[in-house]
């Protein structure tokens, strides 16, 4: 039985055969470490690094095998199912628990499981001296296997069981130095804004039981079709409400630059390679949806427009490394979601940028952490500088990163973001100038503050408080540094000029739409490489030529508002929190003094009533034999005077 591409564009797996028929080791081996890990407790702490490391190299193993499988394959037969039980016998509801093996699963498969394991490999340095670091192996591993499940799920209600265990794995990781009370808000700002956005993915999958009689993707897929289009409209909005809880896309980014709490290596799986990317996997998994709503579908687009320069504005004020590479993961993000709301012309190459920026995004922050360790844990790049003589591995791979998110040729950001720049250009009316101008614009902002940060970084004059003696990183660290740099340099050459990732992606998303955006493309290839040229000057001159303060000055209004991420905490404290907070005083007080109040007032009543009904039983003959003369005497009188 071999998959089969339907009209709509959705695929029907063929049963699972040879190597994938063992797909659900990719997420059963990472799981066993972390249950391993944690159930053993202290006398794993030996083994337990190195044992979380190897298990995640094994995964990625059974993944390249699974890979090669699936090349050995025609296009058109390139999607497998695996079903394991039947796992939800419900009434006329029933769901199988499988797993999708298909060219886009495949795709998250191989960028978790190797930048992941290259993540574990540089923990090994990293947190070598922590003395908990073999339970911060186990979250890794659970992490990873959580996601893995998240993208190799064959219906969305096993997708949201990884989509919270990403959630979960995620809150522990970014707490993981919970002893700090500042590391410990943060998990919990991450953890309550996500439960937003899963929220709204809760709801559209119940909305999908009751549209289409299950939540399988086979099922959802056939019935889109036949759907009421304000049905599929209000799933495709509630799906981007999740993908933005997940994603840190505009209106619930408010977290990702708090979880950089958490140890660098965390920051590079989680919001760099992986959990991050899970809100474009959830839009471009659901393409037949969107495909069939084009107002959702704008809204996903509009929401990475907006998300890419609030990321890129935020960017330029940061000072401290990780959350200027956080603010740039945010807009970065936001370039995927703007692709993967452009549909067949842009599923791709969201996905394409999505695996360039796993490279050059996670190679940057264990970049950052190789200068956080050889600065006495220092994040603030105002007392960086001249690193570049010191630490040539990290600058040299650091380099190679910031050249590809730059987009300058031959480096992967050039095939993949601009593909997404040319791809916003497409189309009639106002939303190739819009959505296009912000892709482009964005560009040149992301040019400015990367090349800022590069720039004060490592280079120009030093700035280093005297209790600082930098030094290289050792092997264990930049090892993986430089197989992340060598990805981010020719990781776009091998899939982007061919249209190879096209080709791999066409079986699930469709064939990709070939349509001529509003201006040349040779024209925008010059503009963009414009923008970028003058946005590396702008730092250059600001940043390298010129003396850099080690105080920030007052800098403008917009300057001192991206200092503080745009206002997003006032905002959400004041729409969200403090309205909360007094709304949750009100029903308490109601609930103490009036319901809480009635009761207890209520059982007062009677309990007084039968404490004073209770002394005309006394016991006493005579109390009685008064009792009844008073009544005698009552009737008697009542009788005379009714007389």
């Amino acid at each position: 039985m071999h998959s089969l591409i339907t009209e709509g564009g959705a695929m029907t797996a063929g049963a699972a055969s040879g190597i994938s028929s063992l797909a659900w080791l990719l997420v059963a081996l990472p799981l066993l470490g972390a249950v391993v890990l944690l159930l053993g407790g202290r006398r794993t702490d030996k083994i337990g690094p190195g044992l979380a490391t190897g298990l995640s190299w094994a995964s990625f193993g059974f993944g390249v095998l699974i890979l090669v499988q699936l090349l050995g394959m025609a296009a058109e037969d390139r999607g497998m199912h695996l079903k394991l039980w039947n796992w939800v016998p419900a009434g006329s509801f029933k769901l199988d628990l499988g797993l999708l093996v298909d060219p886009l699963s495949m795709s998250f498969v191989m960028l978790i499981t190797f930048v992941g394991s290259l993540i574990h490999v540089y923990s090994l340095g990293y947190m070598e001296h922590d003395p908990d670091k073999r339970r911060f192996f186990a979250y890794l591993n659970l992490f990873v296997a959580a996601m893995l499940l998240l993208v190799l799920s064959d219906s969305y209600l096993l997708l949201f069981v990884g989509w919270e265990g990403v959630g979960l794995a995620s809150y522990l990781l970014i707490g993981f130095w919970n002893w700090n009370p500042a590391y410990a808000t943060a998990a919990n700002k991450a953890f309550f804004v996500n439960r937003v956005g899963d929220l709204g993915l809760s709801i559209a999958i119940m909305t999908m039981f009751v549209s289409f009689g299950g939540v399988d993707y086979a099922t959802v897929n056939a019935g889109v079709a036949n759907a009421n289009p304000a049905t599929l409209t209000a799933i495709g909005l509630l799906l981007l409400v999740g993908a933005c809880g997940k994603s840190a896309q505009f209106p619930l980014q408010s977290w990702l630059g708090d979880a950089m709490a958490g140890p660098t290596p965390v920051s590079a799986l989680i919001h760099a390679a992986t959990m991050v990317t899970a809100g474009v996997y959830l839009v471009v998994r659901s393409h037949v949806i969107y495909d069939a709503t084009p107002d959702a579908r704008l809204a996903v687009a509009l929401v990475g427009a907006v998300t890419l320069l609030f990321g890129a504005v935020v960017g330029c004020a940061k000072d401290d490394i990780k959350k200027a590479l956080a603010a740039s993961t945010m807009s970065q993000i936001g370039y995927m979601m703007l692709a993967a709301g452009l549909g067949p012309v842009g599923y791709a190459f969201a996905i394409f940028h999505l695996l360039t920026h796993g490279f050059f995004k996670a190679g940057m922050f264990l970049g950052a952490g190789s200068v956080m360790h050889g600065m006495n844990d220092q994040v603030n790049m105002r007392r960086f500088g001249g690193l570049s003589g010191v630490m040539k591995v990290t600058w040299g791979t650091f380099a190679l990163g910031w050249l590809a998110i730059l987009g300058v040729p031959p480096f992967s950001g050039f095939w993949s973001k601009d593909k997404i720049i040319e791809a916003a250009f497409v189309g009639e009316g106002w939303q190739p100038w819009v959505l296009g101008g912000a892709a482009l614009v964005g560009a040149g902002i992301t040019a400015f503050y990367m090349s800022r940060l590069f720039f004060m970084t490592f280079q120009g004059p030093r700035r280093w408080t005297e209790d600082v003696h930098p030094h290289e990183s050792p092997r264990i660290m930049t090892i993986p540094m430089i197989v992340l740099a060598a990805g981010s340099a020719f990781l776009g050459l091998a899939l982007g000029p061919t249209g190879a990732i096209q080709s791999w992606l066409a079986p699930v998303v469709g064939e990709h739409g070939e349509e001529s955006p509003v201006i040349a493309v040779p024209v925008l290839m010059v503009l963009t490489l414009l923008f970028v040229a003058g946005g590396i000057f702008l730092a250059w001159r600001g940043y390298w030529q010129a003396d850099v303060p080690e105080v920030a000055p007052r800098g403008s209004v917009l300057t001192r508002a991206a200092r503080v991420d745009l206002y997003q905490d006032a905002v959400n404290e004041g729409l969200f929190m403090r309205p909360g907070v007094h709304a949750t005083r009100a029903l308490v007080f109601a609930d103490a003094r009036g319901v809480d109040g009635a009761v207890g007032g209520l059982a007062a009543f009677v309990g007084g009533l039968s404490s004073r009904l209770r002394r005309l039983q006394t016991g006493y003959a005579r109390s009685y034999a008064l009792t009844m003369l008073t009544g005698v005497v009552a009737v008697l009188g009542a009788l005379w005077v009714i007389q």
